[in-house]
Formats: C-alpha cells, structure tokens, sequence
C-alpha cells in the first residue's frame, strides 16, 4: 500500500479503509489504546487512538461503538467484538 491514511475520503480510498476494518485485529486495535485510563467514555477512547496516530479503521471501529462508559480494557474488547 503506498499510503497508509488517504487524505481524500471517498472513492478507492474508501474501499481500501472499508477492507481495513475488516482485516483489523483485536491485538492491534487494543494496541493504539495502550495507557488508557479507565473508566472512560466512546469519545476518550476516540481521542487516546488519535494521540497514539490510530489509522483510519480503528477510528472507524470505534465511531461504531455504542455511547457508553467503559470500565475496562475486556470491555473494549467485548464492544470491538460486537462491532466487528
């Protein structure tokens, strides 16, 4: 892949990020949530990945998380589960 993170949503880009999601771990989606402080909210997992520079389709999976409070890394985990 010559770029990891496209600038430019929509079309091809779009394809290669939907595949992405699909082909993401949970070892390495837990990966870009490392230091997390718990318990925490959809949104502080959102902004700890963008610190940790998360591509595009950890962001995705966690956009499609439910609007809750996490208490726990297995939390994440059981959410990244029924999301994927």
């Amino acid at each position: 892949m010559a770029e990891e993170r496209p600038s430019v949503r929509g079309g091809m880009a779009s394809a290669a990020q939907t595949a992405s999601v699909e082909e993401l771990s949970a070892s390495a989606f837990q990966k870009f949530l490392g230091g997390m402080d718990y318990p925490a909210g959809k949104q502080d997992l959102i902004n700890h990945a963008k610190k940790n520079n998360a591509p595009d389709a950890v962001i995705q999976v966690l956009e499609m998380f439910q609007d809750q409070t996490f208490q726990s890394a297995a939390e994440v985990s059981q959410e990244f589960g029924r999301v994927k």
